[in-house]
């Protein structure tokens, strides 16, 4: 079998999405199929077939989709509806759109390692000590200090009592 000629090739496009709660590593299969119910919930079976939705990687707080090109638009809103993988609650907000893996997965390498340098800042929410996991922007998830029924909580950076 011979292989096809790029010009009779499917255009393919990869949306790039994070997975919040941040620390959540969903499965592969298990976020394909939450992924593919929101999909045809919302748009029906005819036009998910047109985008023809597959995860292609998933870990590390980022899941990269494939859809058609073309309907990357449509793919995006149907992420934004997806609200739990495998009875756990999952938020994904798509970034960035390419057309190539590689380079969605260099903006993640590029995102983890200015995380990395970012040093571990500790907080005080309502008189409790906590570490922030993750900081983008005005939103800011800690996590409460202690051996025994630690809670993630989810504030903005106006709730925060710095030290």
């Amino acid at each position: 079998m011979t292989v096809r000629p790029p010009t009779l090739r499917a255009k393919r496009r990869y949306v790039l999405a994070r997975i919040f709660p941040s620390g959540y590593g969903p499965d592969q299969k298990d976020l394909y199929f939450a992924v593919f119910e929101a999909v045809t919930s919302l748009w029906g079976d005819s036009l998910a077939s047109l985008i023809q939705p597959a995860v292609v990687a998933a870990g590390n707080g980022y899941a990269i989709v494939r859809c058609l090109r073309g309907m990357e638009r449509e793919l995006g809103i149907a992420l934004s509806t997806v609200t739990s993988c495998s009875g756990q609650p999952v938020t994904l907000r798509s970034i960035t759109t390419s057309g190539t893996i590689d380079s969605l997965r260099s903006r993640i390498h590029a995102v983890q390692e200015e995380a990395k340098h970012a040093e571990m800042r500790e907080c005080t929410f309502d008189r409790r000590d906590c570490t922030v996991a993750f900081c983008e922007g005005d939103k800011v998830d800690v996590i409460e200090k202690g051996f025994k029924n630690t809670a993630r909580f989810y504030l903005t950076t106006e709730d925060l009592e710095e030290r």
